[in-house]
């Protein structure tokens, strides 16, 4: 029996890009193969020239349209088969490759913001509601909004077979996360581009209080003033980090080294200094500090890995809307030459 096997890619929007997806009707005994697509309608080719090719590197199952349906995450290339420009993915697969022997992990904290037309939901129609406090990890109606679309997003990534690890209710009203992790470069990139695309086309489904369909949004500050911004926390170890802690303070301290801060800022998505203020739990973007359970620092060791004496680090600074493959290339080229120097 035939099934549908829908194509998602990364387009060359800028400055931030977006998610594309196609669908191909195969035969049951046909794997997703190369394909392509109109590079002209993407930011991704010229009118003359508009033949990109979708090579997968992810397949799974379709939990949404169920059955023998798969989501099939696509990496482009041009028509001579080498990376597309816009192919960030290539990249961080070949720095997880000359660094394999440190064999390193990865977990992602997807901070998001559910919208209804143009207000973020549960807000009033004039206004704002009650100042940040009972809203993260909070219960009840008056506080949580959207709660209904972060269950069927959760189960639909347990279904697809991600490695989502937990959602949590955020500080500011009708922001949440997800987590996936932790797993190796570039598969944490390839899961967490699937599991936006999950959360992109279940909100499409439900309504807000005022009839209007859920939207969800990376906007690093999605709405100005005494509100906490929208980040994605890296999470990242090596194999000599998961059994030192002063391996974690080094990779800490290989992050603050001349040019790094500011490489990385200039990478860690568009608007990242409207978040990075020194506020909401946050480190300004033109400074650099790490800290043993410091939520304002750039970068955190949490307590209990100096306890333990051994474990990982997180980058605070990455943006809702970083890219993926780009924030754990450049972790991994800095860390890891440091550490093999």
């Amino acid at each position: 029996m035939p099934y549908i096997a829908e194509y998602i890619w990364i387009d060359g929007t800028e400055p931030t890009a977006k998610l594309r997806s196609k669908a191909q009707v195969l035969a049951d005994d046909k794997e997703p193969g190369i394909w392509g697509f109109d590079g002209s309608s993407t930011n991704q080719a010229a009118g003359d020239q508009s033949d990109v090719v979708l090579n997968p590197v992810l397949v799974i199952n379709d939990p949404i349209r169920g059955g023998g349906n798969k989501l099939v995450m696509c990496e482009t290339l041009l028509t001579d088969m080498t990376p597309h420009p816009t192919n960030t993915r290539a990249k961080c697969a070949a720095s997880a490759e000359q660094y394999a022997d440190l064999d390193t992990w990865f977990g992602l904290e997807q901070e998001y913001t559910f919208f209804e037309g143009n207000a973020p939901l549960g807000w009033p129609d004039n206004g704002f509601p009650a100042p940040q406090g009972g809203y993260y990890c909070g219960v009840g109606s008056d506080e949580i909004f959207g709660r209904e679309v972060v269950n069927a997003h959760l189960q639909a990534c347990l279904d697809a077979g991600l490695h989502i690890a937990g959602i949590n209710a955020e500080v500011m009203p009708g922001q949440w996360e997800f987590q996936i992790g932790p797993i190796t470069a570039p598969g944490i990139g390839d899961e967490m581009w699937l599991a936006r695309w999950l959360l992109y086309r279940i909100a499409e489904d439900y309504l807000g209080p005022k009839g209007i369909p859920i939207s969800a949004t990376l906007d690093p500050k999605p709405v100005a003033g005494d509100w906490n911004g929208a980040g994605c926390h890296t999470n990242f170890s090596t194999n000599e980090m998961r059994e030192s802690f002063d391996k974690c303070v080094e990779a800490a301290e290989s992050l603050g080294a001349p040019g790094k801060p500011e490489l990385h800022i200039a990478n860690y998505g568009h608007g990242v200094e409207l978040r990075l203020t020194g506020a909401h739990e946050t480190q300004r973007f033109d400074q650099f500090s790490f800290g043993v359970s410091d939520r304002g620092a750039s970068i955190r060791i949490p307590w209990q890995v100096e306890k333990a004496g051994k474990g990982y680090i997180e980058d605070r600074r990455p943006n809702a809307n970083v890219d993926p493959y780009v924030v754990t290339q450049l972790i991994i080229d800095t860390v890891c030459s440091a550490a093999k120097s």
